[in-house]
């Protein structure tokens, strides 16, 4: 019998310890298994009476299209709400859409400090108004190695940020997502997890064009699951990267520690750039699944830099990124 280490078990692998005492649940999530869209009992979930998230938030208005379109079909809408990475709702694929209205988004306000001049906090409604909203048609690669085409909605982190007036002394942006126990089921079935979770980037990967800030898809205010009401998306890093649900952003000097990373620094590096030629410690990045109408049923060739390359090469130049991830 095979016994997997700690190191060696994938979050969504991690069933709940109040999963496992009752034994009847556990049935009920080995059954899900088989019926994904049956809507029954999943690690961690609850079944709501409806599911508003799943059918979408409210239209956007006045959405230009953005640069940077991927060519790749797009992945249907509920591929894109109903199998989601968001731990803080649960650690199955899909607790995140049967938890989703336990996230309360308003009022909402995004912090930010550290190495700038202008610091401040802005409420939500107001970083809508502030920054035009554009689609952005991007392909998002897991680190699972699962994949999406998405038509995101938002606008250029590097344009937020300068509102703010970095100084010199700002080399990194970190980032921090929404820590609430009695909201996020989450952050309290996986105590062993550094909470709240946080992200970083260099300035420069911040401030570049492809980089976004995000709070719609499909034309749509983004759904809880996927990181309402503000998230990040850095399209040629794996998506762990993209953190959701932003509540903080501080400039440092000094490097960030983002959660996964001091959880498992050899499994999700700092960088984290898509790289084929850099597997995962347990399973190979060489290709990726993509999600569709059913369940994986396309492969293809990872790309470098999930195909941004001409674009972010030169963000890495002279690094080992064999070495850097």
């Amino acid at each position: 019998m095979l016994i997997k280490k700690p190191a060696d078990i994938w979050p969504s692998e991690i069933t709940p310890q109040s999963v496992w005492e009752d034994r009847r649940r556990l049935l009920k999530m080995a059954t899900a298994a088989s019926l994904m869209w049956a809507g029954r009992g999943l690690a961690g979930s609850r079944v709501p009476e409806r599911l508003p998230e799943v059918e979408g938030g409210r239209k956007i208005e006045g959405v230009a299209p953005g640069p940077f379109n991927a060519k790749d079909p797009l992945t249907p809408y509920e591929n894109i709400v109903t199998y989601n990475n968001f731990i803080e709702l649960g650690p199955d694929k899909r607790a995140p859409m049967y938890n989703a209205d336990r996230l309360k988004t308003r009022p909402w306000s995004v912090k930010v400090d550290g190495e700038c001049e202008a610091p401040g906090s802005l409420d939500i409604e107001d970083v809508f108004k502030l920054f035009p909203p554009q689609e952005r048609i991007y392909r998002f690669r897991c680190v699972e190695t699962w994949a999406m085409v998405v038509p995101w909605v938002g606008f250029p982190l590097g344009d937020f940020l300068k509102r703010f007036k970095p100084t010199s002394k700002a080399k990194y942006v970190a980032f921090e997502t929404l820590y609430d126990p009695n909201m996020l089921p989450g952050q309290r079935k996986m105590p062993y997890f550094f909470w709240p979770y946080t992200e970083g980037l260099r300035i420069d990967e911040a401030m570049h064009p492809l980089t976004m800030l995000v709070y719609g898809v499909y034309g749509r205010e983004l759904p809880n699951q996927c990181g309402a009401p503000l998230r990040l998306v850095v399209p040629w890093k794996y998506g762990f990267k993209s953190i959701k649900s932003i509540v903080h952003i501080r400039f440092t000097e000094q490097r960030p520690k983002p959660s996964w990373n001091r959880l498992q620094p050899d499994e999700y590096g700092f960088y984290a750039n898509v790289n084929p030629e850099v597997d995962h410690p347990r399973w190979s990045q060489k290709y990726e699944r993509m999600l569709g109408s059913g369940l994986f049923t396309r492969k293809r060739p990872t790309r470098m830099f999930n195909g941004y390359e001409k674009q972010v090469a030169s963000l890495y130049k002279g690094m080992d990124l064999r070495k850097n991830y």
